[in-house]
């Protein structure tokens, strides 16, 4: 395929300038970058290839003879000015929730499900961060053994929430430090009437709470992954129930995920079967303390396995630990992986 026009739009967050990253060292052909953000980050300078590029204002218009948008700039900015860039003849990587729910939207992990891309209709929603690291370790395991059942407990970085909440994770640290009073503004949820530190804490709670008790992140890894795996997001045979917390972590989201298979594969089977499998790492040998951690797996685009033990009590039950870097697996180069693959089978 000849060159294209990509346009990142949210080009200036913590996501969007890891896409442009991404982006710089992919195989893809890019003839002309459009930088997009809000009017705040206009006249910004970001380089790619060598080449500077000033950020512009994201219009309706932006999109004029745009191939491709990367975008990461908020569910409600993607409502608003996606369906433009997709009038316009722009194929849409979005990695908000505006449409990882629609039937008519691919919801893709290039390991996992990358034929999902062959019916696409311009747009292709990238997963929530903590689903897609646990559906590469997962789904390899589904395709030799069938999955019955997912329990999954997150331990989720502050990054997860934004640049502005990694900011106020370290300010938060510093003030601890000092001895000085934590004083928290945006978690759990920036809107939400209470907000609490979370320097050296936990916070089960991601998102808001949904009137069943769990928070909508919860909903979104357990709806999300029914869909990958089985494009029903509402598929009963398929077991999920979530546990989302955050920890006082800037960068790499850490799962306990206990899962049941419909057979009863020995560990080392499932070591043999991970490790063979795209996009994973496995570091799995206890005598040697080697096991994935989130200061390791920053900066990485694969995702990293260990901890893999059986359930001693429930044949066919197992745990696993698995840790990504959530900036990148989780969301700008699961993003730029999906757009290799489009121009690779020419779907763009």
């Amino acid at each position: 395929m000849s060159a294209i026009t990509v346009a990142i739009l949210g080009a200036t967050g913590a996501v969007g300038t890891r896409m442009i990253e991404q982006l710089e060292q992919s195989n893809i052909e890019v003839r002309d970058l459009r930088l997009l953000a809000s009017p705040r980050s206009v006249g910004k300078v970001q380089t790619f290839r060598g080449q500077e590029y000033e950020v512009s204002a994201a219009t309706p218009d932006s999109f004029i003879g745009v191939d491709l948008v990367l975008s990461s700039a908020g569910g409600s900015v993607s409502k608003k000015l996606i369906p433009h860039a997709v009038k316009n003849g722009a194929v849409c990587i979005d990695n908000t929730s505006a449409f990882r729910m629609d039937p008519e939207v691919p919801l893709v992990i290039p390991e996992v499900n990358s034929d999902d891309l062959d019916w696409h209709h311009g747009i292709i929603a990238n997963p929530n961060c903590s689903t897609i690291q646990m559906l590469v370790a997962l789904a390899p395991l589904d395709r030799k053994y069938g999955l019955n059942r997912i329990i999954v407990s997150t331990y989720q970085a502050a990054s997860g929430a934004g640049q502005s909440a990694w900011s106020e994770l370290l300010e938060e640290a510093r003030q601890h430090l000092d001895g000085q009073a934590e004083i928290a503004k945006i978690l759990p949820v920036s809107g939400a009437s209470h907000h609490y530190p979370l320097a050296f804490n936990l916070l089960p709670q991601i998102d808001v709470f949904e009137d069943n008790g769990y928070t909508h992140e919860e909903w979104k890894m357990i709806h999300e992954s029914k869909k990958i795996l089985r494009h029903d997001l509402n598929n009963s045979d398929l077991k999920v129930t979530a546990t989302c917390v955050r920890v006082p972590v800037p960068v790499g989201h850490g799962e306990s995920v206990y899962f049941e298979l419909e057979q009863n594969p020995s560990v080392p089977e499932i070591q043999t079967v991970l490790d063979q499998a795209d996009g994973i790492v496995l570091q799995d040998d206890p005598r040697t303390q080697l096991y994935p951690q989130p200061i390791t797996a920053e900066g990485h685009q694969s995702t990293f396995v260990g901890r893999i033990r059986a359930d001693a009590e429930n044949p066919g039950g197992y745990n696993l630990w698995v840790v990504s870097d959530n900036l990148l697996k989780g969301a700008a180069w699961n993003a730029v992986q999906i757009a290799e693959t489009l121009v690779q089978r020419e779907l763009l």
